[in-house]
């Protein structure tokens, strides 16, 4: 059984060289790369992968898709350019795909913030569907959050994805910006609205949730932060969706206005 492993990629010169370097082993390393400008393409072609520059960028998921057609072996792993395969998932990955117990595979996911791996708060051991027959799947077309979907058998693996998540402060606010954007027209686009109120009882909800509920504060400082940022990202989020819901209801209010005013009788027709 041959594996095909496929990142998409904009401006992951930092990223890249590593993650592919862990996936070495695999038949076929394909990038699919949306306009990056700093070195990503060239370091990835030099490490004998194979890229594909796009030149629109279509969402995550979309993406994605682009990808996995792409792909020509039996088997497909799905990798952000942020994430490495350890040895010891290497083997694992390898025994699964020769074992044929299961058409699909959801693996554990390891993710630091700012350099310390959290364990708690709803990141571990976070489990994604990231190995399959090429057959059997397809990607979701959400513009960010995107998943894999499949109606096949599904396992687990033990060993995880280690996930460099966000590895400075300027990565984080960088990710917040994209995702918290992303999301909220992905909401809107869905028919959620929102308000100022709302955006407040969102974060509020995500702080709790991550630092008390599924106990964030067992990693401590950074558990904290963590909470801390899931609150920042979703009150932005909701914050975004609310400015599109303004936008739209004063459109319509606008529209309405001109329609009542080309409805009203004038003067000269009255007489």
């Amino acid at each position: 059984m041959k594996l095909s492993v496929i990142i998409i990629t904009r401006n992951e010169a930092q990223n890249i060289g590593d993650c592919l370097a862990s996936v070495a082993f695999a038949d076929q390393r394909i990038i699919v790369d949306s306009g990056s400008t700093d070195g990503t393409v060239a370091i990835a072609r030099a490490d004998g992968a194979t890229v594909i520059e796009t030149a629109d960028w279509p969402g995550f998921g979309p993406q994605k898709n682009r990808a996995l057609a792409a792909a020509t072996a039996d088997w497909v792993l799905s990798l952000d350019a942020d994430e490495r395969i350890s040895a010891a998932l290497q083997r694992e990955i390898l025994d699964a795909i020769h074992a044929g117990r299961h058409d699909a595979y959801a693996l554990p996911r390891l993710s630091s913030f700012c350099g310390q791996f959290i364990r708690h708060g709803g990141w571990y051991p976070d489990y994604i569907v990231r190995l399959f027959k090429r057959d059997v799947a397809r990607f979701s077309d959400d513009l960010v959050h995107e998943r894999v979907l499949t109606q096949v058998d599904t396992g687990r693996l033990l060993e995880p994805i280690i996930h460099y998540s966000y590895r400075n402060d300027d990565d984080y606010l960088r990710k917040l910006a994209q995702y918290s954007t992303l999301g909220a027209r992905q909401a809107f686009a869905a028919g959620k609205r929102s308000s100022f109120g709302g955006a407040l009882t969102h974060a509020l909800a995500a702080f709790l949730r991550c630092y008390v509920f599924k106990r964030g504060f067992l990693d401590g400082a950074a558990g904290l932060m963590v909470a801390l940022s899931a609150a920042e990202s979703t009150y932005h989020k909701y914050f975004k969706l609310m400015l599109l819901t303004r936008e739209t209801r004063s459109g319509a209010a606008a529209v309405a206005g001109q329609t009542a005013a080309e409805q009203t009788p004038t003067e000269k027709n009255v007489s």
